[in-house]
């Protein structure tokens, strides 16, 4: 039932909305600052949070200003005017030009009263701007496919002249490296290609892998590995001459361990940093490339996969102006995206933000980062004592391995500075027992830890061909979930499609998110094991990461197969 207009103190979309009784006043409030607080359009917030609808909050839109409802699905992708807006005010303001008109920029927007948008777009173009109303959910569609296609198009690359792709060169290559053999066009090329099929499919790690009969080529999609090419035997020594060479490396040096970097331009604005690592075996050496994509260090806290409570409490610690914030899994579980999420969030210019990391993965404009390189002398300790005569605010350690850092670390936390580090431990209760048998006391350990945050990265199911599976309630039960939940409950199963590997799309966090209360701080003071902890953590309604995990399949986005890969009953 709409409400009458004397009672509303709101403007724009947001009264409207109140007025159609799709939000109460005191809910249109409260989501209209949260948005603020999170810097997204309230529109945008809206829908991501699944309080409304898209087309449900354009169709209250256009009949309030009276703006006609554009399916931009049915727009020409060609006529998109490319490069005459910044991407950094698309991507703030959630609207994509659409075509012009003489001097005047027609602009897609979910929220015609947000002027700012277009006074901004046309301050930036020296154009005439005019909204154009589409539903939100198309547009982050459109704006993302307007960005890959803008910043470059993995499919012009594909077919690209393979021979002529800008690699980077980070030192100069000592003249007695150079061997003609790893010249060849067919070798530069089927490298060139393996690199931009890995980019293109969204891979984390491509391993080159020599044996004695076969030579095998694997990448890592969505923490699985899957084999890609099998070359001929007789060109293993030419490929891996060929990556070595690209990444800096000495290719005369085959019976040690060598690191390298390659830097691979795909655009003017867009490059992606290969760190690569070569291991000698029985039958050659073995060459593993992690892509480093600077882009996914950006997203924001609501992609991660928190559920409210656990970013709530994630978002709470990160404010604190002192204390440490530990994150705990194991490598490949999204550590080094999650705490670069807290960064992003932090980093402005009246903070000073340092970080030692081994290596730096993610080149990040206003955080000072630094490479530690032990056999220099420069380890996480010595980095660590250096911040701490340079005035920091933030600083974020790579990882605590050794009681040298974890006691540093703890001294920072105590005195005045908020540090960020990881662990390798199973979950959140067992980080805590673990700095107190690295030799930290248990008073040290209460007094500076503020949060512990264990996290695993599941695959998610994908959407176009998901299928629907009805299992027995006693089975449910068994894997965790409550009577109640289990009753009736639709869980989804992977199928496998052309759009996807096996069933599965993209990965989402699955966490375990503990403050420490003063109730854990009164356990570890007293020397009270992991059982303990974690039975206080489940006291204080704490998800482990098994539940938190059932969540996801409650909601659709994963599996039980997947969930029991990654999480322990």
């Amino acid at each position: 039932m709409a409400v009458t207009s004397e009672k509303i103190h709101l403007a724009g979309l947001a009264r409207r909305l109140v007025l159609d009784g799709l939000l109460t006043e005191e809910f249109a409030k409260k989501h209209t600052e949260d948005a603020r607080k999170k810097k997204k359009p309230f529109v945008s917030f809206l829908v991501e949070q699944k309080i409304l609808d898209s087309q449900t909050i354009a169709l209250s839109a256009s009949d309030e200003f009276g703006v006609p409802l554009f399916d931009i699905n049915a727009l020409n992708k060609d006529v998109i005017p490319k490069g005459v807006v910044e991407e950094k005010l698309i991507r703030k303001h959630h609207a994509l030009p659409m075509f012009k008109r003489g001097n005047k920029l027609f602009v897609a927007l979910s929220d015609p009263t947000n002027l700012q948008a277009l006074d901004e777009i046309k301050f930036q173009t020296r154009m005439s701007t005019e909204a154009i109303l589409v539903e939100e959910d198309k547009l982050t569609r459109a704006i993302e496919a307007a960005m890959d296609e803008e910043d470059t198009s993995m499919d012009e690359l594909m077919d690209a002249d393979l021979d002529n792709i800008d690699f980077t060169d980070t030192e100069a290559a000592p003249e007695s490296d150079i061997d003609s053999d790893i010249d060849d066009a067919p070798v530069v090329r089927f490298v060139n290609k393996i690199l931009l099929d890995a980019i293109k499919k969204g891979a984390s790690d491509i391993h080159f892998e020599p044996y004695e009969k076969t030579f095998r080529i694997r990448t890592r999609q969505d923490g699985i590995l899957k084999e890609v090419a099998s070359p001929p035997n007789n060109i293993a020594n030419k490929l891996t001459s060929r990556i070595k060479v690209m990444s800096r490396m000495n290719i005369s040096e085959r019976r040690i361990p060598q690191d390298g970097r390659i830097k691979m331009a795909l655009s003017k604005n867009r490059a992606i940093d290969f760190r690569v690592n070569t291991c000698p075996t029985l039958y050659g050496e073995k060459i593993v490339l992690r892509i480093l994509d600077p882009t996914s260090a950006q997203v924001g806290i609501e992609q991660l996969g928190f559920d409210p409570k656990q970013e709530e409490h994630f978002l709470q610690a990160i404010k604190k102006p002192y204390g440490m914030i530990l994150v705990t899994g194991p490598t490949g579980s999204g550590k080094t995206v999650s705490l670069y999420t807290a960064l992003n969030l932090l980093n402005e210019p009246d903070i000073n933000i340092s970080t030692a990391e081994d290596p730096v993965e993610i080149t990040v404009a206003g955080i000072n980062q630094v490479n530690v390189n032990p056999k220099t002398g420069l380890t996480f300790a010595e980095a660590l004592r250096a911040f701490l005569r340079q005035d920091p605010d933030i600083i974020m350690v790579g990882e605590i391995r050794d009681l040298e850092t974890a006691e540093i670390s703890v001294k920072a936390a105590q005195t005045g500075h908020l540090v960020l580090s990881t662990l390798h431990t199973n979950d959140a209760p067992q980080t805590l027992n673990r700095l107190n048998q690295m030799g930290i006391p248990p008073y040290n350990i209460a007094a500076s830890v503020l949060l512990i945050m264990a996290q695993r990265l599941a695959r998610k199911l994908c959407d176009k061909c998901k299928q629907e599976e009805e299992l027995p309630t006693d089975l449910l039960i068994k894997e965790g979930f409550s009577e109640e939940d289990a009753q009736g409950l639709i869980t989804y199963k992977a199928k496998g499609c052309d759009y996807c590997v096996n069933g599965y799309k993209g990965r989402v966090g699955i966490f375990q998110v503990m403050p420490v209360s003063e109730t854990m701080e009164k356990i570890i003071i007293q020397g009270g094991s992991t059982k303990e902890l974690e039975a206080q953590s489940a006291n204080e309604g704490i998800f482990t990461l098994r539940e938190s995990g059932l969540v996801k399949i409650k909601a659709g986005i994963t599996s039980i197969e997947e969930i029991n890969r990654i999480t322990k009953d």
